[in-house]
């Protein structure tokens, strides 16, 4: 692919008698991405102590995305604002603290993932089981 520039930008490489231009430096990609390839062009002026130069190529990316990323949340939502009732918070606190007293009494967990997903699902079964006495209450 071809990219219409001054000669003087096409020499990747100049000779130690500063007079003989060139290029010997390339930038290589299969074929099947070459419509990525916006612009290739040599830079006289980086500092790298040799004769040749830099070769920056402008490419264009297409980012997908996936599947997980787009999944829509099934879980069912709560009211975190409830936690600023006093008794709603003191119910919270009670039933996270027991759920972390019985957790602890069961095993060492050597498995960090286990053990993570141990503490997600007490704080989510506090939170649902405290939240939904409080709605069953003010209803």
């Amino acid at each position: 692919m071809m990219f219409l520039h001054q000669d003087i930008d096409k020499y990747t490489w100049t000779s130690p008698d500063g007079k003989t231009h060139n290029q010997i430096d390339h930038i290589l990609i299969e074929t099947r991405w070459h419509s990525i390839i916006l612009d290739i062009q040599s830079f006289r002026g980086a500092e790298c102590d040799t004769n040749h130069c830099l070769v920056v190529a402008k490419v264009r990316v297409r980012v997908a995305v996936s599947k997980q990323a787009t999944k829509t949340f099934d879980g069912e939502k709560l009211n975190l604002r409830k936690l600023n009732e006093l008794e709603v918070r003191k119910q919270y606190q009670i039933e996270t603290t027991n759920r972390f007293a019985a957790l602890g009494k069961l095993s060492d967990d050597k498995d960090i993932n286990r053990a993570w997903k141990n503490i997600k699902e007490n704080i989510k079964t506090s939170a649902k089981e405290s939240l939904k006495s409080a709605q069953t209450e003010t209803a």
